[in-house]
Formats: structure tokens, sequence, C-alpha cells
């Protein structure tokens, strides 16, 4: 087993609700993790027949909060937006955009496929410094409280195992396919390199 805790990046749209959750189970487990958005904006519901409203990366959960709040409190409690910020805030200050954090992660995972084409993208798009490689893995994720919760859970179970394992690339296949088999779901992954 690695003698530190493997690093792990949770990347969904938005930061808000999916990368979130799994911050916060991931983080509870132990595991050295950040979160992020890839996404240009953060969106959040607007309301029937609105728009979403968005809001820059910048923009702390807590500010978001308190505008949401004041525009329709008794929606946004009711649709449990209000509760997620409060979790936010809890982690972090607010969101982060995974395009402009240079760090590296030994591996990466996102939460739906247009977060992940956005994070391979980004990855192939860098100048390759090191050669190091980093698995990217989507887990697709309904952006619901109850379908983050159980992705989460997935994903902290697929953690585990790459931790217990002390060697990520060679390990991934393996675990990837015994969660295939345990939940049904197929998991879309690749290697990029930093």
């Amino acid at each position: 087993m690695p003698s530190s805790p493997l690093r792990v990046a949770m990347v969904c749209m938005s930061n808000v609700n999916r990368s979130m959750e799994a911050h916060r189970v991931l983080r509870k487990n132990g595991f050295h993790v950040r979160s992020f958005g890839a996404g240009s904006h953060v969106r959040l519901p607007g309301g029937p027949r609105k728009p979403p409203v968005l809001y820059d990366f910048s923009t702390p959960y807590k500010k978001m909060h308190g505008d949401l709040s004041s525009k329709d409190q008794k929606r946004y409690q009711r649709n449990g937006v209000l509760r997620i910020l409060r979790r936010n805030e809890r982690i972090k200050p607010g969101p982060e955009r995974f395009q402009e954090c240079p760090d590296p992660f030994d591996v990466i995972f996102t939460c739906g496929q247009r977060a992940y084409n956005r994070v391979v993208a980004d990855l192939c798009a860098r100048d390759q410094e090191t050669w190091q490689p980093v698995p990217v893995v989507n887990v697709d994720i309904d952006d619901t409280l109850e379908a983050a919760s159980l992705g989460a859970s997935i994903i902290c179970e697929l953690c585990q195992g790459l931790q217990q394992a002390g060697d990520t690339q060679s390990r991934l296949a393996e675990l990837l396919q015994a969660a295939e088999e345990k939940t049904g779901r197929s998991f879309l992954h690749t290697v990029c390199f930093y």
C-alpha cells in the first residue's frame, strides 16, 4: 500500500453537486481530494421556463446561497440547492475550474460525458512536462442528490481499490470491470499525461 493517500480530482460541469458530494465522501475516507467544474460558468437551476442562473467560478458558495435566497428562498430550499451550497461551504470557499489547475493527480474522475470530454481535451492540449500518466475515468452520475450520493460511493470504492493496489495503472482495468459487474454501469476511461 502506498505511504501517501491517493491524489484524486473530482470533476463535474459546475463543481456544485456531484463533484462536491464525492469530494466530501473521499475526504471523509482519508483521500487527498480536490474538486472542480469543467464548464465555462457555474450553472444552477433558474426556475420553471427560466434560464439557468450563471455564476463565475470565482463566486463563493456563500455568495451564491445569499443571492438565490434573496431571489426565491422557498423554491431553492425545496429543490435542495441551498442545502447543497451550505454543504459546499463546509468543504471549501467556492467552485474551482479544472482547466485552471496545474496540479498533478493520481486519478481523475468525471461525473458525466461532457465533463470527461472537456477534461481529456484540456489535458491533451497542455504542454506535457513530466509525461506522468493519469487515468481519467468517467462515472455517469445524474445531477440529483440521490444519484450524487450513490456515485460518490462507487467512486470511493474504486479509490479504495486503487489505494490498496499501490499501482494505479496496472489495477485500474480490473477494478473497473469488477465495478461494472457489480453496478451494471460502464465506465469510460483513458490515460492522459502531465
